[in-house]
């Protein structure tokens, strides 16, 4: 049940108010992107979204996700979050929240998603695919 998280509750309220919210990053869904664990993420509203983009988004009825949009058809959705190897979720464009604009590590240092070599890299790890797998257990031991 959304209710069940109420600290994403409160900050999804503010995203909707015209609010940047920063959030620390949990999990390796989103690996070499975004390290869960060291870095966080700020999100704004998501006004409009397009393939690519990384958003938060209540999925399969039951839970939030931090990932990037693989396909949109009407308002179906399709995710799968950048260190997945098979899985994908699927929401409403009503059930994206929020969409991230940047992630900073904990230095303080800020990066922007959606610089046109980002976006390159993205679509380059998405056609890695097949041997992801290989590359993520290489970076996991860097």
């Amino acid at each position: 049940m959304k209710e069940d998280y109420p600290i994403l509750q409160e900050a999804i309220r503010l995203v909707d108010e015209g609010i940047s919210v920063t959030m620390p990053a949990d999990g390796k869904s989103m690996l070499p992107f975004i390290v869960g664990g060291k870095e966080s993420v700020i999100m704004e509203k998501a006004v409009k979204v397009r393939r690519g983009d990384v958003v938060l988004a209540w999925v399969d009825d039951h839970r939030y996700v931090i990932h990037r949009i693989l396909a949109i058809t009407d308002d179906h959705v399709i995710l799968m979050g950048d260190g997945n190897l098979a899985s994908r979720e699927h929401c409403l464009i009503s059930d994206i929240k929020a969409r991230v604009t940047h992630v900073v590590d904990n230095q303080g240092h800020k990066r922007f998603l959606y610089t046109w070599w980002r976006m390159i890299g993205a679509k380059c790890w998405y056609l890695l695919l097949p041997i992801r797998r290989y590359l993520l257990a290489i970076y996991r031991r860097i």
